[in-house]
């Protein structure tokens, strides 16, 4: 059996430290918003060279609460891709915003800047870009525009930890960039968790006050908030992982380069522009044998995901912005094309070697 993730081997290889740490936030009794979420809140903004970071309870909390510190009223209108995990719009709609969509690019599957200028109104806030299976969007253009049209722009950044455009990491070219920590992220923790990171000490300080339900303390409430709390033993769980997620990454990029030069020829492996490094979040191909493809190596006993069989604007909760089959053609050429594989940092040549050879076959 080949799986898409080992959390096991993972685990196992980091036991002593972990089971260590987890010992000590038992013994310091501190379990919510203590010294080991400071700790890592502090490495967090470091490791990506700005100001402030903010630990929430999950990767939807961080994007939700950022576009809740923002002056966004009900009826205004965030631009976003059609094709993406549906927390993004989730957060969106718990605003009360329109999210409007733009069809993605056909080599990246993010959001296609070309066609967003012809989107933005007057009731446009802010844009939401996604850096999708860890490939940066392009950040440099988006910016642009949002200077241009005066918009925020929040990172989903939940697949790309520590992805970049020319050495610039995914998280710190808007004005927050945002991160799940689930299990199986890049940087994942033992249950749920997220953060946010930016420069803006205003919109820090409101996020810390929104997670803690309105409150900085001394039950003292400034807003109505909400609660959404990295706890202690995710933190410290986190911050020993923050020092080997380089190297994961590194090895999951590797895995990646194997995959491409076998496969070029048969399917269509990922496009990385020149200067974009991907996290390699997903490895995922495209084919118009997609099914085939995963029946082979279902009957091969190899673990493959379809990351996603529906863009958003064709699912129910949708329904009542009027969005019809075709109106992101792009999107849903590429719902119905993709295949994830596995490349986690444990994924051995050998095994890289028997996933190419049945999908060589089955082909």
């Amino acid at each position: 059996m080949i799986p898409m993730l080992d959390l096991r081997k993972e685990f196992l290889d980091i036991e002593d430290e972990v089971v260590g740490a987890v010992i000590e936030v038992l013994k310091g009794t501190r379990y919510v918003l203590g010294p080991e979420v400071e700790a890592f809140e502090r490495r967090l903004a470091q490791y990506h060279g700005l100001s402030y970071g903010a630990g929430v309870g999950s990767g939807t909390g961080a994007l939700f609460l950022s576009l809740a510190s923002l002056p966004i009223s009900p009826g205004d209108e965030i631009i976003t891709t059609p094709f993406t995990f549906f927390a993004t719009v989730e957060s969106i709609l718990y605003v009360g915003a329109k999210p409007v969509f733009v069809d993605i690019d056909n080599k990246t599957l993010n959001i296609d800047v070309d066609l967003i200028e012809r989107k933005i109104t007057k009731k446009t806030k802010a844009i939401l870009p996604v850096h999708l299976f860890g490939l940066p969007c392009d950040m440099k253009r988006i910016m642009e525009l949002a200077k241009k049209y005066n918009l925020y722009v929040i990172e989903d950044c939940a697949q790309s930890f520590g992805s970049s455009i020319d050495g610039r990491l995914t998280g710190t070219f808007g004005d927050a960039g945002c991160f799940s920590f689930y299990p199986s992220k890049n940087l994942g923790c033992y249950g749920d968790g997220g953060a946010v990171v930016t420069n803006n000490q205003e919109m820090y300080e409101t996020i810390l006050a929104l997670r803690n339900h309105g409150s900085r303390g001394n039950y003292i409430h400034s807003v109505v908030g909400f609660n959404s709390r990295l706890d202690e033993i995710q933190a410290a769980i986190l911050l020993i992982k923050l020092d080997k997620v380089g190297g994961n990454n590194a090895k999951r990029r590797e895995n990646a380069a194997l995959y491409t030069s076998m496969l070029s020829s048969t399917v269509m492996c990922p496009y990385i522009p020149q200067g974009y490094t991907s996290n390699y979040h997903q490895y995922t191909i495209r084919s118009a044998h997609r099914d085939k493809i995963k029946d082979a190596l279902h009957d091969a006993d190899i673990s493959s995901v379809v990351y996603y069989p529906l863009p958003i604007h064709l699912q129910k909760p949708l329904g009542q912005f009027g969005f019809k089959k075709g109106d992101f053609p792009v999107a849903e050429t590429a719902a119905a094309q993709v295949l994830s594989l596995p490349v986690y940092p444990g994924l051995s040549e050998e095994a890289i070697g028997r996933i190419v050879q049945v999908i060589q076959k089955c082909l």
